[in-house]
């Protein structure tokens, strides 16, 4: 567990993450997180539902429309 500490920024309050929490989560400097609420508390991550949803939209119709998208590249 990796402990934080609450801190000023500007006129809101922030938090620090320590370099050792931004390696585990391979995120960097002006990377967006999620905080998302959990039956067992707060989960920071930066895994995004929606965006993977559409993500994986767009590679199926990748995979299902390949011959057409490679003629339409032309």
């Amino acid at each position: 567990m990796i402990s934080l500490k609450l801190t000023t920024i500007g006129s809101s309050t922030g938090v620090v993450l320590p370099k050792a929490a931004l390696e585990k989560l391979r995120v960097e400097k002006g990377d967006t997180l999620y905080l998302t609420e959990t039956p067992d508390g707060f989960l920071l991550t930066p895994y995004n539902k929606d965006v993977a949803a559409q993500l994986e939209a767009a590679e199926e119709i990748m995979r299902e429309d390949r011959d057409v998208l490679k003629a339409l590249a032309k």
